[in-house]
């Protein structure tokens, strides 16, 4: 992968104020650095992989991106054990202090969502974030696999120190959600509740355990 000079990687621009704010946007302020983040939110990912789910983003600024979080202590880099050879970048503990950040752009976010333009890329795992909040409000603890048509990803509920989500099938999900993506967006975006879009046809819940039936809207169950 491209590495930049170290010249051009400890190049660091600041806004040079005394405030909180202007420190975090030291670190996290430019462009695609919290895209970054949302990815290796998944979990540790190979830079040819970051790549592939950050359309538009040059090599030369992903390296760039990656070095900088390497060096502001949001992001390391690691070689897998053998028999892999490959380098992956993961998240430090401060790197994943960033999720409610993101959450919250997030939910300020979600009104602008009114249908994907022509010119959108669109990855599954990216509404992740944003359907944290309506799985959350549902109650209980488990692994949430969601199918859409782009792909499928899943949720952890619980604070089990791990990621929050990922991308792809879970190894042994507690309930399985499908619904299309524009079902998604709207639960995600507070539009729509689990509840009803389950009540109108628009989710379908798979799963016998406690989690599932709660995400159906049943009670007494668990």
């Amino acid at each position: 992968m491209p590495r930049p000079s170290t010249r051009s990687a400890d190049r660091r621009r600041s806004y040079d104020q005394y405030c909180a704010a202007a420190r975090a946007l030291d670190a996290v302020g430019d462009r695609w650095t919290l895209l970054i983040v949302r990815e290796l939110l998944a979990g540790p990912r190979r830079y040819t992989d970051l790549h592939a789910d950050l359309p538009g983003v040059s090599t030369d600024m992903l390296a760039t991106r990656l070095r900088d979080m390497e060096r502001d202590g949001l992001a390391t880099r690691r070689r897998l054990p053998p028999p892999s050879s490959a380098y992956v970048y993961e998240l430090t503990g401060r790197g994943r202090e960033l999720l409610p950040v993101l959450r919250a752009l997030a939910r300020w976010g979600a009104p602008a969502l009114d249908g994907p333009r022509p010119t959108d890329a669109v990855r599954a795992h990216w509404c992740a974030v944003p359907l944290l909040d309506a799985l959350e409000a549902v109650g209980g603890s488990g692994t949430v696999e969601v199918r859409l048509d782009e792909g499928v990803f899943h949720v952890r509920l619980g604070d089990d120190g791990g990621p929050a989500y990922g991308d792809g099938p879970a190894e042994a999900p507690d309930a399985r959600l499908r619904m299309d993506a524009a079902t998604c967006v709207a639960v995600g975006g507070g539009e729509l509740t689990l509840t009803a879009g389950v009540k109108a046809g628009r989710v379908e819940v798979a799963g016998e355990s406690p989690l599932a039936a709660a995400l159906r809207g049943e009670t007494g169950r668990g």
